[in-house]
């Protein structure tokens, strides 16, 4: 029988984030399992799915490994972690069939890794780094009435920001890597100020924001390109000669991780562009931040053989990537020509937009109740904010959307009599989680969905002829004013305080059945 092929995600994560997973051994179940994916959490976006059997973690084979060694590798891997993994129906299969999957990893079922279920260069947010200079950082900030988000304008050409790769209407995503999307303009403003003279921006233009917001996925460092980037981690390819690689590792107690402070002047590593105190960050593409000096790193590299690949930092480099929260991989990744891609299952093409239905077609909401079952409630939720909102996907047929009349692409209007056409997708997940095991979602076919907004109707219960019920509660709605500002001068023009909008918290819907604790013989949280 033919070696199964794994799918290759690589999760990135933040200080104090987890991977959004419970890594199992079952006493039924051969293997380790991915069980209990957070909802809109790294794993989850990135297309793991419940049951999928970890078999590589960073290019080592696990399937043979204790649980407790599997969960040590993942956990010490850092702030990125590659994963190689198998379906749990082909899982089972190979092992029925006595499969050796050690010899597997060759024959990788994807020609490029993914990186946190977000693909292609033609779509990847940006880092922007814009030291601040006498004229400031050369740009302005501006809102726009009706649309989400703080957007760029008066980049100044030829300035810091224009340098630092900013463009014209480019919406701002996170300030020295804090999230700042629902911040409103002025505390946008005063993050700006409060960075004092570095700043690091990430950004997306209009059409790589169109693209996230199809797929529901938020723009973050590990879906961002480096290019623009003026300090530059490094690739050090060292061919072994006679003499080694002529470099002395020692471990400097001033700066995390591992440096290099004497490099043998004309040896391979100088060759290579190792520099003095250089911090190796990966070696051969496995992250070893987090390895102790006197065993495994010069263990890794004595392993390698005659050839051998280090990722380096010099101190500039490493405070900049710091300043944003970046992790190097990214770099690896775009120089060695990988660059991540969406699992099969998400690379769906945007819906177009629906051909006007004729006049007769009788244009109606549906009010539909959903009752959780083990398996959830057996849809996906896509969010497409600004365009046409959140709608459904991959309705599970005979299940509990199925039964209570959800399709693929209906638009969500309403969730528990909330209005939801103006809320984030993470906003609109956060109120499915917290419906409990009923869910009440008012929503409309997309060609009712245009023809209804076209005609000014606003959609509500009352379109279906009867009243809602009375438990749930009438949406809110409010007004946005326009607002402009500029960053670089102290004094604003003088503008009314805008009006605050009432929004509902959103969110994210896939489900995936999940195991109980009890049936788990051990189970760590990723």
């Amino acid at each position: 029988m033919a070696v199964p092929k794994p799918r290759i995600i690589t999760l990135a994560k933040r200080e104090g984030q987890g991977y959004g997973f419970y890594l199992r051994v079952e006493h039924s179940e051969e293997g380790h399992l991915i069980r209990a994916l957070e909802m809109g959490g790294v794993a989850e976006l990135a297309g793991l799915k419940d049951g999928d059997r970890i078999i590589r973690v960073n290019g080592k084979f696990v399937d043979s490994l204790e649980h407790s060694q599997v969960a040590d590798l993942v956990r010490k891997s850092g702030m990125s972690v590659t994963l190689h993994v198998l379906g749990e129906e082909a899982y089972k299969t190979a092992k029925a069939n006595g499969v050796n999957l050690a010899n597997s990893q060759s024959q990788s079922g994807q020609s490029q890794p993914t990186m946190n279920g977000v693909s292609a260069p033609a779509a990847k947010a940006k880092l922007c780094y814009l030291p601040k200079t006498s004229s400031g950082f050369g740009f302005s900030l501006k809102s726009i009435k009706g649309t989400q988000g703080i957007f760029m304008t008066d980049v100044v050409s030829g300035g810091t920001a224009d340098q630092a790769g900013v463009k014209l209407s480019d919406r701002i995503v996170e300030i020295n890597s804090e999230n700042v999307e629902n911040l409103s303009h002025d505390q946008t403003v005063q993050k700006v100020k409060a960075a004092g003279d570095k700043l690091m921006l990430l950004l997306v233009d209009e059409d790589t924001d169109k693209f996230f917001k199809s797929k529901g996925i938020r723009p973050s460092m590990a879906n961002a390109t480096v290019r623009h980037l003026p300090h530059k981690p490094r690739i050090a390819d060292m061919t072994k000669r006679a003499d080694g690689y002529c470099f002395v590792l020692k471990e400097d107690t001033r700066r995390a991780g591992k440096c290099l402070p004497y490099v043998v002047s004309g040896g391979t590593a100088d060759q290579a562009g190792v520099k003095l105190s250089d911090r190796i960050v990966e070696i051969n593409s496995e992250n070893v931040e987090n390895l102790s000096h006197d065993q495994t790193v010069v263990e890794k590299i004595s392993q390698q053989g005659n050839k051998c690949s280090l990722l380096v930092l010099d101190a500039e480099t490493e405070k900049m990537y710091k300043l944003g929260g970046v992790s190097p991989l990214l770099y690896w990744e775009e120089m060695r020509g990988s660059p991540p891609s969406y699992p099969a299952h998400e690379a769906e093409a945007i819906p177009a937009p629906a051909v006007p239905a004729p006049a007769d077609v009788d244009h109606k909401p549906k009010l539909c109740r959903l009752e959780k079952t083990a398996a959830g409630f057996g849809f996906h939720l896509n969010g497409i904010q600004g365009v046409n909102g959140q709608y459904i996907k991959e309705v599970v047929k005979s299940g509990a959307a199925d039964r209570a009349g959800l399709e693929d692409d209906d638009i969500v209007v309403e969730v528990n009599g909330v209005n939801v056409e103006m809320s984030t997708h993470e906003e609109v997940v956060n109120l499915i989680r917290k419906s409990g095991d009923t869910l009440v979602l008012l929503v409309a076919e997309r060609t009712a969905y245009e023809h209804l907004k076209a005609q000014g109707i606003a959609i509500t219960p009352q379109l279906l002829n009867k009243e809602p019920s009375a438990d749930v509660p009438a949406p809110a709605y409010a007004q946005d004013d326009e607002r402009k500002y500029t960053e670089r001068d102290n004094e604003r023009p003088a503008t009314p305080p805008a009006q605050t909008r009432s929004r509902s918290s959103s969110s994210s819907s896939s489900s995936s059945s999940s195991s109980s604790a009890s049936d788990a013989s051990e189970d760590d949280k990723l």
